[in-house]
C-alpha cells in the first residue's frame, strides 16, 4: 500500500489490481486523514483488512423468531450474534497486531484494552474517519469475502447482517477521530 494525498492505494496480490480508498481530512484540529497513517508512494508499506461474520444461519433463525412474534428470543439471539461478531473482529485485530509484532506494548489490563490502549487501529467503512460505504465493494473483492458467504447489498451493507469489515492501520499514531 501507499498513500497519495487523501487516498490509500492497495495492490491486490492475486490480480495486481490497484484499489483506491479515499478518505476525508479533518477541517480543524490536527487535520488528520487515514492516508496519513500510510507511507507515500515509493516507500514500502501495507495495511490489513478483515471481514468477519457469524454466517447466514443465525440471520435465518433470528428472522424466523421475529416472524413468529418471539421477540424476546429474537432480541437475545440478535444481540448475542452482534456481540460475537464484534468479539471476532477484535480477535482478528489482535491477531493482526501480533503477526505484525506491534502487540508488545499492549496492556495486560482488560480495562485498558477496552480503552484501545494499543498500537494499530481498525476502521470500519461508514464511520466518521472513513464514511464512504462504497469502499465495502473493494474490500469484499480484495478479500474474496464471498468464500465465507459475505456479500455487499445494493445499499452497500454487508450480508449476512452479523458481519463486519475493517481496514487496519499499524501506524503508532493511528487512532479514532472525527473527520467532520
Amino acid at each position: 500500500a501507499f498513500s497519495s494525498g487523501n487516498s490509500v492505494h492497495v495492490t491486490d496480490p492475486t490480480t495486481n489490481k490497484i484499489h483506491k480508498f479515499t478518505f476525508p481530512r479533518q477541517g480543524r484540529d490536527r487535520r488528520l486523514c487515514l492516508a496519513d497513517f500510510v507511507k507515500p508512494e515509493g516507500e514500502n508499506d501495507f495495511v490489513a483488512f478483515h471481514v468477519v461474520t457469524m454466517g447466514s444461519k443465525v440471520s435465518t433463525v433470528a428472522n424466523q423468531l421475529f416472524k413468529a412474534n418471539d421477540y424476546r428470543n429474537y432480541m437475545e439471539l440478535h444481540g448475542l450474534s452482534v456481540a460475537l461478531t464484534e468479539a471476532l473482529a477484535e480477535y482478528w485485530h489482535a491477531r493482526v497486531r501480533k503477526e505484525l509484532a506491534i502487540d508488545k506494548q499492549d496492556s495486560q489490563s482488560l480495562t485498558e484494552i477496552l480503552k484501545q490502549k494499543y498500537q494499530g487501529e481498525r476502521f470500519s467503512f461508514g464511520y466518521p474517519a472513513c464514511p464512504e460505504l462504497e469502499h465495502q465493494t473493494d474490500l469484499v473483492e480484495l478479500l474474496s469475502a464471498n468464500r465465507i458467504g459475505v456479500e455487499v447489498s445494493e445499499e452497500l451493507q454487508l450480508h449476512p447482517e452479523q458481519s463486519t469489515s475493517a481496514i487496519i492501520f499499524h501506524h503508532q499514531d493511528a487512532a479514532y477521530f472525527n473527520a467532520q
